[in-house]
């Protein structure tokens, strides 16, 4: 399945998409409502696992936004509030199951489960696809007009986000929570390092560029030719 977490208690989503990863699920993370809001809105995903207090937009508001738009993507509120009420309050946001932390992680594998029996689930894309580069996830295999691209392990986890985000620009800091699990500023400059050995081989040799530096917020990979 595809699983979205939105929580921005950084060791508790990393604790969540590890497990869920273990058991061979695709995991997404967003650590605030708006951001989860921005993904959670096109329906991609099986299950949404949801805090309740969540910075720029709560987690009742967040669902409550979903269900108005008519996605109906199954969510599983995930809370320290406990009260009847405050379950009762989540139920009714459009929530579809209430977990209280601290929590065990089977439960709330069980519930995840559980949960998307409820839909069809989405197929992960196994091939990712931007302008004519594309990315095979089983093979481990990167082509870009058919030439194939040999790229280190960290390479490949960086072009595998920057392609799941074609179009959209990432910041600096998405990228080293993202691709090396920092949540914190490790003051030095691996990222831009990688990403200029990433467009030495992505787009030395090829018109046109497609990874865009965009000054003062981060990184652009183009989704088509302009």
């Amino acid at each position: 399945m595809k699983v979205l977490v939105i929580e921005d208690d950084g060791e508790m989503a990393r604790f969540i998409s590890r497990g869920l990863r273990e058991q061979g699920h695709v995991v997404d993370h967003a650590d605030s409502g708006r951001d989860g809001l921005f993904h959670a809105a096109g329906g991609t995903y099986d299950v949404l696992i949801v805090d309740r207090m969540l910075p720029g937009l709560d987690g009742l508001g967040l669902v409550k936004t979903l269900r108005a738009a008519e996605v109906q993507t199954p969510v599983l509120f995930l809370t320290t509030m406990a009260g009847v009420g405050d379950r009762v309050a989540g139920l009714e946001a459009g929530g579809d199951d209430y977990l209280v932390k601290p929590f065990a992680f089977v439960e709330l594998l069980a519930r995840v489960h559980a949960l998307g029996r409820r839909r069809p689930v989405v197929q992960a894309d196994t091939v990712l696809r931007a302008a004519n580069l594309e990315m095979d996830l089983i093979s481990r295999k990167v082509r870009r007009g058919g030439r194939e691209i040999d790229l280190q392990p960290r390479e490949f986890r960086l072009l595998e986000y920057l392609l799941r985000n074609a179009g959209r620009v990432v910041t600096r800091t998405m990228l080293l929570e993202q691709v090396w699990e920092f949540h914190f500023d490790p003051r030095t400059n691996i990222v831009e390092t990688h990403i200029s050995r990433l467009r030495s081989k992505v787009d030395k040799g090829f018109e046109p560029e497609l990874i865009e530096t965009v000054r003062g917020t981060g990184y652009l990979l183009r989704a088509t030719f302009a």
